[in-house]
């Protein structure tokens, strides 16, 4: 058994023939030598492993852990081989082949273990990084709708933010989110603070007007009051002198009243009896118009039930005639074909009730 040169192929060990392999198979612990030299590969490799920060160091860790998995499958392919010529031995050599399986497969978990380690350490890394990056980028949704001040203080936490080489490969597209953060941050302090400051002066105009509003309504006041006043000496006087005039007045006016309201409860009654008569008109002519669509509604159904029954006539009449032809058809190739025409005419007969077992017309 010699070793494959590591650089021209991915197995470890050379694949013995079919003969060779049935003795290795057959014996106790047969594939132990070749266990042997693997290891022996695996041993040498681990006793100076490769570097894992470099790309060909990780590559060595996955070309030796791809070899192991190569020599797994080529020896075990033989042994399945073996078990298909040898179905005597199937129990013997199906556990030599787990044994194979499970040891290489130990030895090849063993061998890449540290590169998933280091790739699992790398992908924490790298989200360490991208959320440090993300968390920068919440200051720009941060800002949404907070005061100026607010915006400031986003501002000041994101250009203390430091970007430096311990960010690492990410160092480049963090001074990029930072530059856009505060830029994006300064013109939303800009704005906000435009929009503080004229929210400010309409605050100062409405309260100027509320004041010129108050000093008007306060003079409106005292005028009112001083008129108030002169026209209730005026009103004083003149009530005075309508008191006659106003009982003349109120006696005249309840004739009136009286008079008014003889004339509008007349009118009122001659109101109702003409809507009422409305009403009763309305009432009838939508029932007319109800018993119309009803009799317009049955003729139309009417109608439709005649074409109706008309186009069943005429279809039946089709296929009856339909029947016909390919019966006389059937009929007279029976004849052709040297029946007797009463023996056909039965034939037909039977076929087409259904009453001959597997046989039909096609119509």
């Amino acid at each position: 058994m010699t070793a494959v040169a590591e650089k021209e192929s991915t197995e470890l060990v050379t694949v013995p023939d079919k003969e060779s392999a049935l003795k290795v198979f057959k014996a106790e612990q047969g594939l132990d030598p070749y266990l042997a030299t693997i290891r022996g590969e695996v041993d040498a490799f681990m006793a100076s492993p490769p570097a894992l920060d470099t790309n060909k160091g990780r590559q060595a860790y996955a070309s030796m852990a791809h070899k192991i998995a190569r020599s797994k499958t080529a020896i075990d392919n033989m042994g399945k081989e073996l078990v298909a010529d040898l179905k005597q031995l199937p129990k013997t050599i199906d556990a030599e082949r787990k044994r194979w399986r499970d040891t290489l497969d130990g030895w090849r978990d063993e061998v890449r273990g540290p590169l998933n380690e280091w790739e699992a350490a790398e992908e924490a890394r790298k989200e360490r990084y991208e959320s440090r990056i993300e968390a920068l980028k919440s200051h720009v949704a941060l800002a949404d709708g907070e005061p100026a001040d607010m915006v400031a203080e986003l501002i000041n936490q994101a250009e203390k933010t430091k970007i430096d080489e311990s960010w690492q490969e990410y160092e480049a597209e963090a001074h990029r989110v930072k530059e856009y953060v505060v830029s994006t941050l300064r013109v939303a302090f800009d704005r906000q603070q435009k929009h503080e400051a004229e929210q400010a002066e309409l605050a100062r105009l409405r309260a100027e007007a509320e004041a010129r509003e108050q000093k008007e309504r306060e003079e409106r006041i005292a005028r009112e009051a001083e008129e108030r006043a002169r026209r209730e000496a005026e009103a004083a006087a003149q009530a005075e002198r309508n008191a006659v005039a106003q009982r003349e007045q109120a006696a005249r006016d309840e004739a009136a009243r009286k008079e008014r309201e003889a004339r509008e409860a007349a009118e009122r009654r001659e109101r109702e009896h003409q809507e009422a008569m409305d009403k009763a008109q309305r009432e009838a002519e939508q029932e007319r118009q109800r018993i119309q669509d009803e009799h317009r509604r049955m003729e139309e159904e009417r109608l439709a039930e005649q074409r109706r029954q008309q186009e069943d006539a005429v279809q039946r009449q089709a296929n009856k005639e339909h029947r016909t032809r390919i019966n006389r058809a059937a009929l007279e190739a029976m004849i052709a074909g040297g029946m007797p025409e009463d023996c056909a005419k039965t034939a037909i007969t039977l076929i087409a009730k259904g009453q001959i077992p597997s046989i039909s017309i096609n119509y």
